[in-house]
């Protein structure tokens, strides 16, 4: 029996985008695409993950009035960008990649 080499799987740079801004979240993923094909990449996505959705009930009055509140909702948005085969060129170019304030995006080599 052969042995399998790690080299000869494919690598995959995984990005992961949050935002609570879903047009933050959508310029971002653009970005990053155009960036990738730049530097000849394939790319796949973005893929929508779902929406988290964090919900805040909050009373009006500080102890009286129970009938009266008022409901929050913080909603986090998510994108799946996956990288095949990337390069040091590629990675570089991601790395210098000015994206705007409250887009979190989680690089994970798999």
């Amino acid at each position: 029996m052969a042995k399998k080499q790690d080299s000869a799987l494919p690598q995959k740079l995984r990005l992961r985008i949050k935002s609570y801004d879903h047009k933050l979240i959508d310029n971002s993923a653009r970005q990053i695409i155009e960036s990738a094909e730049r530097n000849d990449a394939k790319v796949v996505g973005p893929i929508p993950l779902p929406t988290e959705v964090k919900r805040y009930t909050v009373n009006r009055s500080t102890f009286v009035k129970k009938d009266a509140r008022e409901q929050f909702e913080l909603r986090v948005h998510k994108r799946l960008v996956e990288i095949l085969d990337p390069n040091q060129k590629i990675i570089e170019s991601l790395s210098n990649l000015n994206l705007p304030a409250g887009v979190d995006v989680e690089i994970k080599m798999i």
